[in-house]
């Protein structure tokens, strides 16, 4: 029986990207002293947005790294009931080689978020209909939060309008599950194995049932800790700060889309030496598994359709298992491999072990006018949901995004958003009777910053503002 998702404990972003909320700014904060820091907070948590509201005009949500929730006070052995990889952080030396945050991406060069860089305890997120709802908004805010002793601003990150594309060019936010308990999921889990399933809610949201029939591990308190009795209780005894909250992956991504297109220029010129724009637009293609205008290549193989724009019906092993039509090292085909992954691809068993590494993204374009800092860049600011970073955000980025041998291929990374480590990168595209084998890739994304959040239910946002026990606080 599935669980009903209390809505109005769970922060908004989770149920819905704000796509109508077309501006929107990111303000990473590093806290002062704690109570000042906690009294700031709490005046800002009941324009915190949840689950239930439709926002037309703002929206508000707030996340914590581990490092903020010690700051505020939250401090228990070892942050018991955290995950491991969220304790000790993004830049952590071995998450960062697990990432292939090295060399070109290695965070010792990260613009905010890095070892070298102010620290980063909260992470405030505006969105408003314009821009000019959202320079109002982000007033309030900081009256709220940048009192004297509270928090200081670590950096500002802009973005650009909302308009549903990314600075590559690819209409983007095509590709969300359906998640278990929100109203686009009514159809329930029975779909074909090329189709778009129901993931359940607990891959999203702690304290709900995953894939596996289980709670993913949230960070239970002692009741000694919340005398007042704010937080849920949980089954398992304690108090439930973790449930209805989720963790949030952030991380700045620059594109380079000018040498995004000096290469796709390069490789597609005529025998003339003149440039061939449609060739250019079908390599794209090819790299990234759809057209620009979201038509999936294993559905219109030669050409782009606006029929097919938001088409996410669709798998990989009856239809293309060679990657005759898209390649198999393409970009959507990594990211979520659908029906072609071991155990019996093509079978159900297959695109259940898909639904055990999906995220819920909720990412951000920014650019030269949008991007605070000085960082004179275009790019996405990338932010995915998920309950649990290993499983999820890390397998799908170390196993199938930066793995070189996906797939069955040999030295191919993905060809759009990896690193390329030791500068070798090569793109396969299928055919017959010859493949092509581009070798050589330059690197298109770069790493500008990031780090690991905890975005807490509105009750746990309460408790952590208002009732941490006094022994605990720093």
């Amino acid at each position: 029986m599935t669980m009903p998702l209390e809505l109005g404990d769970i922060q908004g972003l989770v149920t819905r990207g704000y796509r109508t909320l077309t501006s929107a700014c990111f303000l990473v904060l590093a806290a002062g002293q704690a109570a000042t820091a906690r009294a700031a907070l709490g005046r800002l948590a009941p324009r915190v947005t949840n689950g239930l509201a439709e926002p037309s005009d703002t929206a508000v949500n707030v996340a914590l790294t581990s490092d903020g929730l010690r700051r505020l006070g939250l401090e228990t052995p070892e942050l018991d009931g955290f995950p491991y990889e969220f304790v000790v952080g993004m830049t952590d030396p071995d998450r960062s080689r697990f990432l292939g945050d090295v060399e070109e991406n290695a965070p010792r060069s990260w613009q905010w978020g890095g070892p070298a860089c102010p620290p980063v305890h909260v992470l405030v997120m505006l969105y408003a209909r314009d821009g000019r709802r959202l320079e109002m908004l982000e007033a309030e805010t900081r009256r709220d939060v940048l009192a004297p002793g509270a928090f200081t601003e670590t950096v500002r990150l802009g973005t650009v309008e909302l308009i549903g594309r990314e600075p590559f060019g690819f209409r983007d936010g095509i590709s969300q599950p359906l998640v278990e308990g929100l109203p686009k999921a009514t159809t329930g889990r029975d779909r074909d194995t090329d189709g778009e399933q129901v993931v359940r809610a607990g891959e999203f949201v702690l304290g709900y049932p995953n894939e596996y029939g289980l709670l993913t591990e949230r960070p239970l308190l002692p009741l000694a800790y919340d005398p007042l009795g704010v937080l849920p209780r949980a089954p398992e005894g304690g108090a439930d700060f973790g449930r209805n909250g989720s963790y949030l992956v952030f991380r700045q991504l620059r594109q380079n889309v000018e040498a995004f297109r000096d290469y796709l220029d390069a490789e597609t010129r005529r025998p003339d030496g003149s440039s061939d724009p449609a060739a250019q637009e079908a390599l794209a293609a090819r790299m990234l598994g759809r057209w620009p205008g979201g038509a999936p290549l294993v559905r219109s193989p030669e050409h782009d359709d606006p029929a097919l724009a938001t088409d996410n019906s669709f798998g990989y092993h009856a239809t293309d298992p060679e990657g005759l039509s898209c390649p198999l090292g393409a970009h959507i085909r990594r990211a979520n491999p659908r029906d072609s992954l071991d155990p019996r691809p093509g079978s159900a068993d297959s695109v259940a072990v898909g639904r055990r590494h999906r995220l819920l993204r909720r990412g951000r374009p920014y650019g030269p006018e949008g991007t605070g800092g000085g960082l004179d860049a275009r790019g996405l600011h990338f932010l995915g949901l998920n309950a649990n970073i290993s499983r999820q955000f890390e397998f799908i980025q170390h196993t199938w995004l930066d793995n070189p041998n996906f797939n069955g291929l040999h030295d191919g990374p993905d060809p759009i958003v990896a690193g390329r480590r030791e500068r070798r990168s090569t793109f396969t595209e299928q055919g017959r009777p010859l493949r092509t084998r581009r070798v050589g890739l330059p690197q298109f994304v770069t790493v500008q910053g990031g780090a690991y959040f905890f975005l807490p239910g509105l009750k746990a946002l309460h408790y952590l503002c208002t009732a941490v026990p006094e022994g605990e606080r720093q």
